[in-house]
């Protein structure tokens, strides 16, 4: 048991990151400590340090002027002034022996046989003597002379130790407080930062048990990397919702759009196979068959690149091309169908009007506009097409005609798959044209719009992005 809750507190990221934290805040606190307590204790012993020196340098002078009864009678004077002595002062030869000694007031009675671990080869050392059962500690500080003897300097510190034991004490008092603080705080931050990751988890969660794409993560107010994680999560499930409901719309159409030539592809094999028929007659059966399974085939491609352009998925091989030579090429195909039907089809050139772009798709939605223009305008009729460019950085293929029109209800409708209006009905068509050349306009960057008037005529407008 022990070992599945080590193992889920292992996988467990928020637990982790707390006591990152905590170890960190810590880390931090005994680093501040420790650089208090070392400056701390420098200054302290600067400051001794400094009051040993200047003790040192005033008895050296008397000592070199007049020798040990020199320094004994400065001694013995400050002493007779009632000023207390607070420093013990001692003079070794080389072989330390004690040449003079001058202890601090408070050590009247002290068992001298505690001063002899003193030694003059140490620079500073410490002696913790006992003066009426009281322990206390002094440090000695020792000096060398003119003449070869030593003198050492001593004052109590045990303030100093005192002090610095107390701040330790403290510390570990605050310590205590301090991780349980640095526990909470990191638990408080790692709970903030890793909201929207608990938001994202659920949704998908949710996303995932019952398989609505509907659900969305709250975005928060604050601008950061888990934010724009969110808000590219929710627009990546906006566009995969958009995507399903187009596959489940496209699957409904293609259902109905692909039951009629199945059923007249059966209804042609039956009655071949009931009929007692020639052999020519059994050929334009298959014909026929041919026929529909060749609409088949093309309704199904054309879905499939409808389907690849709003996924952003259909590949384009772009290169720099000017578009009025495009525009040139497919117009030469349409025109003989246009000459066919009498319909005169007028075209304006800009020159220089460049752009990058898949010539192959170009072609194919050029294609599709123009043989709509062709196929709903009557015997007499006009096309006129444009090329020109619009500040500041577009395109424009214009394309009018002053055939049938798309009445005002249907015209939010064209760019819909499958769907024909009530006067396109008369016309041979699949109902796709229009919604691929939106499909790959768009994917170009560009975008298509139109006007009409039934009876009057459509102009379509199609925009794509210049290249300098």
């Amino acid at each position: 048991m022990s070992s599945s809750l080590l193992d889920r507190a292992k996988r467990n990221f928020s637990l982790r990151l707390t006591l990152w934290y905590a170890v960190v805040s810590v880390i931090a606190y005994v680093v501040i400590f420790t650089l208090a307590y070392y400056n701390l204790l420098s200054s302290l012993k600067k400051e001794d340090e400094k009051a040993i020196s200047s003790i040192f340098n005033k008895y050296r002078q008397y000592y070199n002027e007049d020798g040990l009864s020199g320094l004994q009678s400065q001694i013995a004077l400050e002493r007779n002034s009632e000023k207390p002595v607070l420093f013990l002062v001692r003079v070794a030869d080389q072989d330390n022996h004690s040449l003079f000694l001058s202890l601090p007031d408070k050590w009247q009675g002290v068992d001298l046989v505690q001063i002899g671990p003193i030694n003059i080869n140490m620079k500073i050392q410490k002696i913790r003597p006992k003066i009426s059962n009281i322990e206390t500690l002094f440090e000695i500080h020792t000096f060398a002379l003119e003449d070869g003897n030593f003198m050492q300097i001593g004052n109590e510190i045990i303030q100093r130790e005192e002090l610095l034991t107390r701040f330790r004490h403290i510390f570990f008092a605050v310590m205590i407080p301090a991780i349980l603080i640095a526990l909470i705080g990191g638990y408080l931050v790692t709970f903030k930062a890793l909201l929207p990751i608990r938001h994202l988890t659920g949704t998908i969660k949710s996303i995932v048990k019952t398989g609505e794409v509907g659900a969305r993560v709250p975005e928060g107010k604050t601008d950061n990397q888990f934010s724009e994680l969110i808000v590219l999560f929710n627009d990546m499930i906006g566009r995969i919702e958009h995507l399903i409901e187009g596959m489940k719309e496209s699957l409904d159409n293609v259902a109905h759009e692909v039951r009629t030539p199945i059923t007249r592809l059966r209804v042609l094999a039956e009655n071949a196979l009931a009929s007692d028929q020639d052999i020519g007659s059994y050929r334009e059966a298959l014909s026929d068959c041919m026929e529909e399974s060749e609409r088949l085939i093309k309704m199904l491609n054309t879905l499939m690149d409808i389907s690849e352009a709003k996924a952003g998925t259909l590949k384009l091989d772009r290169e720099e091309g000017d578009i009025s030579s495009l525009v040139e090429e497919v117009v030469e195909v349409y025109g003989y169908i246009a000459e066919e039907k009498n319909i005169k089809i007028n075209t304006e050139y800009s020159e220089g009007v460049m752009a990058l772009v898949d010539p192959n798709r170009i072609r194919q939605a050029l294609g599709n506009l123009i043989d709509n223009s062709v196929k709903y305008t009557p015997p007499g009729g006009m096309v006129n097409i444009r090329v020109y460019k619009k500040e500041p950085k577009e395109a424009v293929i214009e394309i009018r005609d002053n055939g049938i029109g798309i009445d005002e209800k249907d015209l939010p409708k064209i760019w819909e798959r499958l769907y024909r209006g009530d006067q396109s009905r008369s016309q041979k068509g699949l109902g796709l044209g229009l919604s691929l050349v939106k499909s790959i306009v768009e994917l170009h960057g560009g975008h298509i719009e139109v006007k009409s008037r039934p009876n009057f005529g459509s102009t379509f407008f199609v925009y794509l992005p210049i290249k300098e």
